[in-house]
């Protein structure tokens, strides 16, 4: 845990960088990228994040969460509904990023609605095992379990991970990926929280790099490997676009 201490170094690196200042990040071509936060976090917690996409070119979009305690099956059920409405006002397929618990969510929605989503980068995120986790943290998780079943609205709570709550959504966390949807997870051995073996998901392209599991969110590697991933989907996507469009007019 005493890694994670390393994130003020991680943030002073990103302002000092390049990339934060958008050399060699190709434009975003108004490229429309959900930001999905960690356990605990919430939007905020990617603001840095979304700045940087949207000087970039992207048209980053936030996930609506507070906190990221809910229940699982809840929650991706809120997401897909905003993925929808991402996809129907931009015309065009979503790339998600998701920070720990929140590519978790990525992955389950990419195997939802393939029809609405470009690829996923996962950063930090326990693919293989939701609870490949400090003991600490994994405690905390228990700890929100009880407050959830003791009756406290908007927490996870024990039948999420024991019971028949969100059968729906380990299902689909453990369906095979979808194809012609791209997947990046990127893992850092040095992650304070997750065990880095339980990120490396063997439908994604691995991409290594060196950061705490908090400080992914502030890490010039990490940015510099997600726009290497966002410039591959939009080149993957752009014969699709057309045809996203009119499925989309369609549908509506």
């Amino acid at each position: 845990m005493w890694r994670e201490s390393r994130i003020g170094f991680e943030l002073a690196g990103l302002m000092r960088s390049g990339v934060w200042h958008g050399d060699g990040v190709a434009a975003g071509d108004n490229q429309p990228v959900m930001l999905v936060s960690g356990l605990l976090a919430g939007d905020q917690s990617l603001n840095l994040m979304a700045g940087w996409l949207k000087r970039t070119g992207h048209r980053p979009c936030r996930a609506g969460i507070a906190a990221n305690v809910d229940c699982s099956e809840r929650a991706a059920e809120r997401l897909e509904r905003r993925l929808e409405c991402l996809a129907e006002d931009s015309g065009q397929k979503v790339a998600i990023v998701g920070q720990s618990r929140g590519g978790s969510f990525a992955r389950v929605l990419a195997t939802r609605r393939p029809d609405l989503v470009s690829g996923i980068v996962t950063l930090g995120s326990p693919l293989k095992h939701q609870l490949a986790v400090h003991p600490l943290v994994r405690g905390s998780i228990y700890a929100m379990g009880l407050v959830g079943t003791a009756g406290l609205d908007g927490i996870m709570r024990r039948s999420c991970l024991w019971g028949d709550c969100c059968s729906d959504y380990w299902d689909d966390c453990r369906k095979e990926f979808p194809p012609g949807v791209g997947f990046v997870s990127i893992y850092s051995r040095t992650d304070g929280i997750v065990k880095w073996r339980a990120c490396l998901d063997p439908a994604a392209e691995q991409v290594e790099v060196r950061s705490s599991h908090i400080g992914m969110a502030v890490n010039a590697d990490v940015y510099r490997a997600i726009a290497a991933s966002l410039e591959g989907l939009r080149a993957a996507d752009a014969p699709d676009r057309a045809a996203v469009q009119r499925h989309l007019r369609l549908a509506a």
